[in-house]
């Protein structure tokens, strides 16, 4: 069993329509780091995914804005497997109380297959719970779960760094 699908056991996944085409995926996969220093890591160093994951995220540019503020865009260039992809994320809510993040889509290789594609982090004790909120643009479009596997991945190897003296 590989590492990916192995946190992919230890996370829920599940999926909510909230429209026609509007749906909702969620995953929780466990942590054992400090809810806090996670938050910290997903507010201010998301950028260090690119040493954190190197064999996914590839670069990361700010566009627009500053770190850790609502309104920041970044660039990513990411590898899902060996498909290169790009996207534009704009931080569009941080709510320091209840330890979440929300970034949107606003172009990029996802834009392509869905209108809306956002998703909101939220640290708890002992979990992290991503939330992906997206529209596919036709109905041919698959639900991207693998974006599921993806955070149930960064997830855990961010509490590794964390977790490591």
């Amino acid at each position: 069993m590989s590492f990916i699908s192995t946190q992919l056991t230890l996370a829920r996944v599940f999926s909510t329509y909230i429209g026609t085409m509007s749906r909702v995926l969620e995953v929780t996969p466990p942590i054992k780091s400090s809810p806090a220093k996670f938050y910290d890591f997903f507010k201010y160093h998301t950028g260090d995914l690119i040493t954190v994951l190197p064999e996914s995220f590839k670069r990361v540019q700010i566009v627009e804005g500053e770190d850790g503020q609502v309104g920041c865009v970044k660039l990513w260039n990411y590898d899902i497997g060996r498909i290169s992809m790009v996207i534009t994320l704009k931080t569009e809510a941080i709510n320091d109380e209840e330890r979440s993040i929300t970034y949107k889509a606003l172009g990029g290789d996802l834009i392509k297959h869905y209108k809306v594609f956002q998703f909101k982090i939220t640290l708890g004790s002992g979990v992290a719970n991503w939330t992906i909120e997206y529209e596919k643009a036709s109905e041919i479009v698959p639900p991207p779960e693998i974006y599921g596997v993806i955070a149930t991945a960064i997830t855990a190897v961010v509490d590794l760094r964390l977790l490591t003296p």
